[in-house]
């Protein structure tokens, strides 16, 4: 894991105004990486910076970067990036880090700004992608709707559970959703129906992109697998309950999760998040400790994340009513039972090899307070208790226009808070 640097001072101050600002996700402590296109609609790596995006590819051109990275920085995905490990994305950030503050003596940074038509894009090609289940909360909310007496299976505390994902269908924050159809069962009628979803939910996630891969049939051990760890987004893995419920007998999902996946465009890297690493989730003393390949002393003191996530909705009535978006539910990372290190370990020990710029999602992120619950699904008892809004109207899954806003911050007494920027989404019907 890395150490703390010059580059998470809290008193670093910016050559860019706005990144001074406390109220910004985006200080010169941060620098999340993306890539971003302007007018002339050409891919380009960028760093996030205040209201601004810094060109990486034209400081690499003009030589205010260096190294393997800038040569990197000069590729339409941040998976070449990806791929040069450790070492080279914490020389990026130092120079990158240098280069942006007020004392640098570089008056002419390439900068855009929103009103230069800047656009964001995926930020990286996601070969692979997939999808854990690493909440206990949440999976013991969702167990219970189905099995009262039992809500976790056995093996919930044993192994990480997950499932491969759809990579085809990620989409960029703001990209509209649409409505999926598929086969939906009414109560216990047989056939079933083929018409679109009326269930569509959100699901409140943390991403991890993985930087360096590994070879097939090579494990990643625990001890090593935070070196894999590029940097992470927040995800909305949309999902359609009733096609869901159908079809997930006996097998894991399909159509229900496949249409559409919504990801932040700037990855947070890892070395920004040095100052909010945390303990690993406490297990109860009754709980099994991991086995053997999926523990690690340095995971257990710092292998969770001091990172809080919010879901914000806002409909169609709220908006005509000019009301703003309402917060659904505010949780923390920190009460995640099982870690990325884990899952990286867990993904890779059957010999399945991971690629730069391949995709995990943690799972819904639920705490153990009704507010933090990260989905309708949970929110509303499975459509039993409908969701009163600020505008008279209600939800039990949400509805065609509605806008889901996710948000994540991290914070600590003595250093900068960051931020994630946004992952938006319209269902659009």
């Amino acid at each position: 894991m890395y150490e703390l640097n010059e580059t998470h001072d809290p008193h670093l101050v910016c050559s860019v105004e706005s990144a001074n600002s406390p109220d910004t996700p985006f200080p010169i402590q941060n620098l999340p990486l993306g890539i971003f296109a302007g007018a002339d609609e050409v891919p380009r790596v960028g760093c996030a910076i205040g209201d601004r995006i810094l060109d990486l590819a034209a400081c690499a051109n003009r030589g205010l970067i260096t190294g393997p990275a800038a040569a990197a920085c000069r590729s339409s995905s941040l998976n070449w990036l990806m791929s040069l490990g450790p070492a080279h994305w914490s020389a990026l950030r130092l120079e990158v880090s240098r280069l942006l503050r007020k004392d640098s003596g570089v008056t002419d940074l390439p900068l855009y700004s929103p009103s230069d038509d800047c656009f964001n894009l995926l930020p990286a090609a996601v070969g692979d992608y997939t999808d854990f289940y690493a909440s206990v909360f949440h999976a013991t909310n969702v167990g219970g709707m189905f099995r009262p007496d039992n809500p976790l299976l056995p093996n919930y505390k044993y192994v990480p559970i997950g499932y491969h994902g759809r990579a085809s269908s990620l989409v960029s924050s703001g990209a509209a959703i649409v409505r999926p159809q598929g086969q939906v069962q009414n109560g216990n009628a047989l056939p079933p129906e083929f018409r679109k979803s009326t269930q569509i939910d959100y699901e409140c996630e943390v991403g991890a992109f993985i930087g360096q891969g590994n070879r097939l049939y090579q494990a990643i051990p625990m001890c090593e697998a935070e070196q894999h760890l590029f940097g992470l987004c927040l995800l909305n893995d949309w999902s359609a309950r009733d096609i869901q419920r159908w079809e997930y007998q006996p097998l894991g999902p399909f159509l229900g999760k496949s249409f559409a996946t919504t990801i932040s465009p700037w990855i947070v890297t890892a070395e920004a998040l040095a100052p909010f690493r945390i303990p690993h989730y406490a297990r109860p003393e009754d709980d099994p400790q991991p086995l053997d390949y999926l523990d690690d002393p340095e995971d257990h003191t710092h292998g969770g994340f001091q990172l809080t996530l919010e879901v914000y909705l806002s409909t169609e009535g709220m908006r005509q009513q000019y009301l703003p978006p309402v917060r659904l539910s505010k949780a923390s990372f920190a009460d995640m039972y099982w870690t990325f290190a884990q899952m990286i370990t867990h993904h890779a020990s059957n010999g399945c090899n991971l690629r730069p710029g391949d995709l995990l999602g943690s799972g819904t992120v639920s705490g153990p307070e009704k507010d933090a619950r990260g989905s309708l699904l949970e929110l509303t008892w499975r459509g039993t208790e409908p969701l009163p809004l600020p505008s008279g109207e209600t939800r039990t899954f949400l509805e065609d226009m509605d806008e889901v806003t996710l948000k994540g911050y991290c914070q600590r007494s003595g250093f900068r808070t960051i931020g994630f920027g946004d992952c938006r989404g319209v269902l659009v019907g």
